[in-house]
């Protein structure tokens, strides 16, 4: 699972404090064992300045290749994943989610999950777009959980004005009306809060659980075998000992 803006998510005093999510779940058998890349956008040499927008943003392919072309290859020669598009997911918040949605929406190939948090659906370079393109789309195999609060930027121009395709949570619900009409598999949350982490922070778990909850991993309380690692030892105080043990 790819996590863009990765500094926010695995801040351990942060909102999301994912490791920690990450780790609680999977311990509990209730997410299979993933490797979880939690990556930045870059930044200018000159001058410190972060390139986030540019490569969040913008509702083409570019940003999906850095994923799938860059990012992929370096995963599978390091760790021994799945190529299986079906248990890849990718996550953000805000442009990150944007971002997220692109890269599922261009590489279905290679991520079908997504999470999206505050989603900047919105005209900052096009991405206003998604509703339309959802509906004049053949269904994608995707999987996507959206939330936003509906005190979310509520779309002012430069001048002032109100303008619809700069309106957060409205873009977030038209996106959402899209990809259920299309028969998309969808969950939403839709709270009373402002452009912010702390939703997000609160229903990580909950988010997590949805997305992976066909995965196979078994989650029955009786199952005596440590579901996560899948030793093949018994769990628990009944486990025989290994030999010499005290």
């Amino acid at each position: 699972m790819v996590f863009n803006d990765g500094a926010t998510y695995t801040q351990s005093d942060g909102y999301y404090r994912a490791v920690n999510v990450l780790d609680n779940l999977i311990y509990r058998g209730e997410l299979p064992v993933m490797i979880a890349a939690f990556i930045d956008p870059g930044k200018f040499t000159k001058d410190g300045a972060s390139n986030r927008q540019a490569e969040y943003d913008p509702p083409d392919a570019r940003y999906s290749r850095v994923i799938v072309d860059e990012l992929l290859p370096r995963l599978y020669a390091e760790y021994r994943i799945t190529r299986d598009p079906e248990r890849h997911a990718i996550a953000g918040w805000s442009s990150g989610a944007i971002a997220a949605f692109t890269v599922a929406w261009e590489r279905p190939d290679q991520f079908r999950k997504v999470l999206s948090g505050i989603g900047t659906y919105v005209n900052l370079a096009g991405g206003h777009v998604y509703p339309e393109k959802v509906m004049a789309s053949e269904r994608k195999p995707i999987r996507i959980f959206m939330i936003d609060g509906r005190n979310d930027n509520r779309g002012v121009n430069a001048d002032g004005q109100y303008d619809q395709t700069r309106d957060w949570f409205y873009q977030n619900v038209r996106l959402k009306d899209a990809l259920v009409a299309k028969g998309y598999d969808v969950n939403y949350a839709w709270g009373i809060g402002v452009h912010s982490h702390d939703m997000g922070g609160a229903m990580l778990p909950e988010m997590m659980r949805w997305l992976w909850r066909d995965h196979p991993v078994s989650v029955d309380p009786n199952d005596t075998v440590e579901r996560s690692f899948r030793t093949g030892r018994p769990a628990g105080p009944a486990a025989a000992p290994p030999p010499g043990a005290r």
